[in-house]
């Protein structure tokens, strides 16, 4: 079922569709892991604001204490059985992210959102092993988190620009996905769930992983695909787009102008001198697959009109 709504200042009407979000949902109910830390405590009363049920928070030594209403844990493992929580956000800092992202996977949270950055790779490494080991949905690290509007939110984005709708959106870079967002907004498309993969080398969500679960939800009737130069996950997601999906994606790379062998912005975003992970070969790719690709953020707009 849909109906549509206005947006206050905007002509254009936002189309809402009254489905599940992927990965989170009304369902969800987190603990934060870090929460007495100055990240975990503010983003903690934002998610709260936006209607997140935040159950629990886990900082060691610090259980029984209580912030904004949280009660704080000493382990995961207590917060799952004395509050019914089933996904973990982590605010830890780097050096203790792996024990804290072991310690969710362990209890059994899923998914666990790791907005933490500057994690070593080896220990981004064991972590995604480990996961896999559990079946586990790690989002993350150097994540903004998830937000399925409407619905739920489980990171650090910004709440007002988000509206309910039906195109997903999956992005390696945050600035870029709050970006877009607000464009797709003021245009008038909502979205059904919207995430950042992570801008280290080693993540857990691909793109791959994202497109599956849009392609299956019927609540998402398009995707926008946000890449950046490094690595090859766009040309990956460009082949299994030609092969498997059947809903319109649109594409967007980050790093046109990126000179060889410079780093521009996250771990991952770097162009190697042997040339490969450049926005060119991520552009062909994903327009040999049939994927229109913007040129701007505010192009994306554009060609949802033509799409949708």
């Amino acid at each position: 079922m849909s109906f549509l709504t206005p947006i206050e200042g905007f002509n254009k009407a936002v189309s809402i569709t009254t489905t599940m979000g992927i990965i989170v949902d009304e369902e969800t109910k987190v603990v934060v892991q870090g929460i007495t830390g100055s990240q975990g405590k503010f983003h903690s009363k934002f998610m709260k604001d936006y209607g997140t049920d935040v159950v629990a928070g886990v900082t060691p030594k610090k259980g029984g204490i209580e912030v904004d209403g949280v009660l704080v844990y000493n382990t995961v493992e207590r917060a799952r059985e004395e509050s019914s929580a089933n996904t973990s956000i982590i605010f830890v800092p780097a050096p203790f992210a792996k024990d804290a992202a072991f310690e969710a996977i362990i209890a059994g949270m899923d998914p666990v959102v790791i907005i933490t950055e500057n994690i070593p790779v080896k220990d981004s490494s064991e972590i995604m092993r480990l996961a896999e080991i559990h079946d586990t949905t790690v989002i993350g690290p150097n994540t903004p988190g998830i937000i399925s509007p409407g619905k739920t939110k489980v990171g650090i984005m910004p709440n007002h620009i988000f509206e309910e709708g039906d195109v997903g959106l999956v992005s390696r870079s945050g600035t870029l996905t709050y970006e877009i967002v607000n464009t797709m907004t003021r245009r008038g498309y909502g979205q059904s769930t919207a995430f950042g993969l992570g801008g280290d080398p080693i993540v857990g969500m691909d793109f791959i992983d994202s497109l599956k679960l849009y392609e299956k939800d019927q609540g998402t009737d398009a995707m926008i695909m946000i890449g950046e130069i490094g690595g090859s996950a766009e040309e990956q997601a460009a082949r299994f787009i030609e092969e498997n999906i059947k809903k319109p994606v649109i594409g967007y790379i980050a790093g046109r102008s990126a000179p060889k062998g410079k780093r521009m912005g996250h771990a991952g975003a770097i162009v190697s001198e042997g040339g490969t992970g450049t926005a060119e070969s991520k552009i062909n790719a994903l327009e040999n697959a049939g994927v229109p690709v913007a040129k701007t953020p505010s192009e994306i707009g554009d060609i949802l009109d033509d799409i949708l």
